[in-house]
This record gives C-alpha cells, structure tokens and sequence, in this order.
C-alpha cells in the first residue's frame, strides 16, 4: 500500500472511530439527548462498534491501524519503520476531523448542556473565588469527558499502569488473533475480534481512566476540546494528557515484545 493510501486511510478510518465513539459519549453526557444517562454499557458497546465500523471503512486502504499503539506495535514486530509517520499523521488528523464531527452533530445539545445553571451555576458561581476558578479553567470541564479521557481517582503511577494493561491486552489480541494476511493491519474477522475486545476492556478496565488505549484518541480531541467555541467548557487537563498518550504507546511496545518472544 502506497502512503496516500495509508494517510487517507487511517484519516478517514480515525475520524470515524472518534464520531461514533465520542458520539456515543456526546449522547450519554449531554442535555436534551434522547439517549441521556444510558450509562457504560452503551458507551463501552459504542466504542466497541465504532472500532468495527472504522476498521471495516479503511481495512482496503490502511490495514486498519487506527492507534499509534498498534503501528508501534506492528513497526516492533515486523521492524518496518518507514511508514510510521504516515499513519500518526493520518490518526491525529483523523481524530480532530472527528471530533469536530461530533460537536457539530451536538451542536444545540453543547449549548443547552453548558448554558444550564444546574450543570455550569448561575449567577453566583461567577463570584466563586479566584482560586476556585483557576482550578475549574486547568482541570477537567463539565464536556472534556466527550472528547477525552480522566481519571476517576488521580495517581500518576495507578493511572499509568492501567492504560498500559488494557493496551498490551488490545494489542496482544490483535496480533495473535486480529491481522490480515499481510500481517499489516486488522483482517476481516479481525475487525469483529478486536471491536469484541475493546468491549471486553471498556467493561472490565475501562472504571479507573475511561480507557483511552489509544493516543489518537485522546490527544486530537483533547486538542479540538481546547479550540472549539464552547461556553463554560472549563479546561482541557492538559496535566493528564500524557498518560493517555505514553501508557498506550508504552503497553503497544510491551505487547509486541510479549508477541516475538512468546509467539513468533
């Protein structure tokens, strides 16, 4: 496959995963949605089939990678390099693309969500202290959980090791039992085993960080939550961000060793 088709590919495969997996998150979360408090199971089984849809659209064009975990993790094992960047590009532009799609999609239920006083306060929460205020501004706002991952409880080493576990368990299911014939990317039947498995994380590991396993994921929309228009959208923790970022791409390494020295 020629790097168009990789760039194009996991572009438009990303942007999807993160419509309908943040979709799912945005229908969950925010005022005036039908789907309002659904709860985990729709959102784990919603990202589950968000993975199986973009990895069926881009499989043709890209392998389906769609997580610079897995293209690590592939870049290990097979110990091709060359194309790496190609598909970090085309996941981070993908995830923005996404995220943008999903506040456009919300657009009227973002307003309603963060205009309401019960979730943002009324008039008195803008006397609040300065201090209070700081804090609300740096750390997580009343959305960033659309667009991105948080922990429910903030340790560093805790949080770390949780995004590594889940990600070794993703990636080794995807390269013993998920790759084309290539060995390049997500198969036909892959696509089914890996969006099975990132149910079977969201519901078993998914509790202490929201599970990002994926730094496309977390990283594009966190940036997009940072730029967008939004009232009272609070902060976008950037404090946090690099856990959700070095913890999948350390659990893809870790994985594919795990794969080469147990599998190959």
């Amino acid at each position: 496959m020629s790097s168009s088709d990789i760039f194009i590919g996991e572009t438009i495969g990303t942007a999807i995963l993160i419509l309908l997996g943040g979709g799912v998150c945005a229908a969950v979360t925010l005022k005036a949605s039908k789907a309002r408090n659904a709860g985990w199971l729709a959102i784990a089984f919603g990202w589950g089939f968000a993975v199986m849809t973009a990895a069926y659209i881009s499989g043709p064009l890209s392998g389906a990678h769609l997580n610079p975990a897995l293209t690590v993790a592939l870049a290990i094992k097979d110990g091709g390099w060359n194309n790496v960047p190609v598909y970090f590009a085309g996941q981070l532009l993908g995830a923005v693309i996404g995220a943008v799609l999903v506040w456009a999609a919300y657009y009227g239920q973002f307003l309603a969500h963060l205009t309401d006083k019960e979730i943002v306060g009324g008039p008195g929460a803008q006397a609040t202290s300065a201090k209070a205020v700081e804090a609300q501004e740096k750390g997580a706002g009343p959305v960033l959980g659309i667009f991105s991952t948080g922990p429910e409880i903030r340790n560093v080493a805790q949080n770390l090791a949780t995004e590594i576990i889940g990600t070794v368990v993703l990636i080794l299911a995807v390269l013993t039992q998920g790759l084309n014939d290539q060995g390049n990317g997500l198969g036909v039947i892959g696509g089914l085993i890996t969006a099975l498995v990132v149910v079977s994380i969201g519901l078993s590991l998914g509790g202490p960080t929201g599970y990002a396993i994926n730094p496309a994921r977390d990283l594009g929309p966190r940036i997009v939550h940072a730029l967008l228009p939004l009232p009272n959208k609070g902060g976008s923790d950037w404090s946090y961000a690099w856990i959700p970022v070095v913890g999948p791409l350390a659990g893809g390494a870790i994985a594919a060793g795990i794969y080469n020295l147990a599998f190959a």
